[in-house]
């Protein structure tokens, strides 16, 4: 990975700024190289004077708590922005909005909206953060976010704060138009009321039927390949679509298939693994290797769901989006 940028390039912050930051402990698969940088900003005020004075050149990665993600084997050049507990607030308003950080968590969100008797209930068996449910347009159960998100709060590469409204984000499914290197800082839901015992109780039946069919206690990252869809603008018919990714994978024999200590689970197929000593190269490689048999098994072509962030172990190539 290249060194810079130095030290004497970045500016100074009142957050924590960290060279070569290990990034394997950081995501949900445990693997990948480090971090040239890893900042992760005291405030909002931290993070917009941060990006406003960064050279515009080296390249900015925003991060969640890695659960969609591969980091491959040779690190994130640049800056990694990782939010912290300055990002985690969650306010639910007499207005009937809950008001969530980039950095909570959103099952956090879900029993907290929930308690007030507001039903965003479909975040509750999603992993990773806030940021990255906007970012991705998350969803299940057949409810996402654009059904709900009213407004974002974020950051542009150049430490501009900007309002955005679902139009501006052109939320599709699992996407979103997001500019690159922006950091997204709040979200604001009006979702549908509901009673809190009611939404309780739907929350713990989502969760023993996610525990009953996937693999909740390996190292995934979740649904590995987006579903084959023609979904709407909003999202919502990837959920009812018939093409289902882990259908292909099945069919295509690969449940179970192995390279070296990566799988496609054979609980779940769409579900890659780290068995306990695969690399990001390893997982990858898998990912692709499936991608080709389905497409030679059934002639359509799965779409990673799962972000490949940062260079291989050569140092060639980089890039990815981020927040998840």
């Amino acid at each position: 990975m290249s060194r810079s940028p130095t030290p004497q390039r970045l500016p100074a912050v009142r957050g924590t700024l960290t060279a070569d930051r290990p990034l394997a402990p950081l995501t949900w698969l445990r693997v990948g190289g480090p971090a040239q940088w890893l900042f992760q900003p005291a405030d909002e005020e931290d993070l917009a004077h941060f990006l406003a004075a960064l050279d515009p050149e080296i390249p900015v990665f925003p991060m969640g708590v890695g659960s969609n993600l591969i980091v491959r084997d040779g690190g994130i050049p640049g800056v990694t922005i990782r939010l912290g507990r300055g990002f985690n607030a969650i306010r639910c308003t007499d207005h009937g909005r809950v008001i969530a950080g980039a950095a909570a968590l959103d099952a956090h969100v879900a029993r907290r909206a929930a308690e007030a008797g507001r039903d965003l209930t479909f975040l509750r068996t999603i992993p990773g953060t806030i940021g990255g449910a906007v970012r991705m347009n998350a969803g299940c159960y057949g409810s996402y976010v654009a059904d709900v998100l009213e407004s974002a709060r974020a950051l542009t590469r150049a430490g501009e704060v900007v309002t955005l409204a679902p139009e501006d984000l052109a939320l599709g499914y699992r996407s979103s138009a997001l500019p690159e290197g922006w950091v997204l800082t709040e979200a604001t839901f009006a979702p549908p009321a509901g009673d809190p015992a009611a939404l309780e109780a739907r929350m713990a039946e989502q969760i023993a039927r996610r525990d009953a069919s996937q693999p909740t206690r390996d190292r995934t990252a979740g649904s590995t390949f987006r579903n084959p869809s023609g979904a709407s603008s909003t999202g919502q018919a990837g959920d009812s679509h018939d093409l289902k990714a882990w259908k292909l994978i099945d069919e295509a024999g690969l449940r179970g298939a192995a390279l070296g200590g990566a799988q496609m689970n054979p609980k779940h197929p769409n579900f890659l693994t780290n068995t306990g000593s695969a690399t990001a190269a390893e997982l990858e490689e898998l990912g692709e290797r499936v991608r080709k048999k389905v497409y030679e098994n059934s002639g359509l072509t799965l779409e990673w769901e799962i972000m490949r962030v940062g260079d291989p172990p050569d140092g060639r190539g980089s890039g990815g989006e981020g927040q998840d």
